[in-house]
């Protein structure tokens, strides 16, 4: 995973817009996002999902680390 998008001090949906920007970026492949609030993770993992993406989250601390893959 070479592409990491960091969202955390970011509200939403600026989250949500970097992930998809991301994902249509990538195409097909692994990133992580990482956001440091519950509601940012729950709508990251949720437009990956609708999206056809998987996700794994990883609470680190305050942070949330959310790998993506498809």
């Amino acid at each position: 995973m070479s592409k990491i998008v960091d969202a955390r001090g970011l509200s939403c949906p600026e989250p949500v817009l970097l992930t998809k920007q991301a994902m249509d970026e990538i195409g097909q492949g692994s990133f992580e996002v990482l956001v440091d609030n519950q509601t940012a993770c729950f709508n990251v993992s949720r437009v990956c999902k609708n999206n056809g993406w998987h996700t794994e989250i990883a609470v680190e601390g305050t942070d949330f680390r959310i790998a993506v893959s498809k």
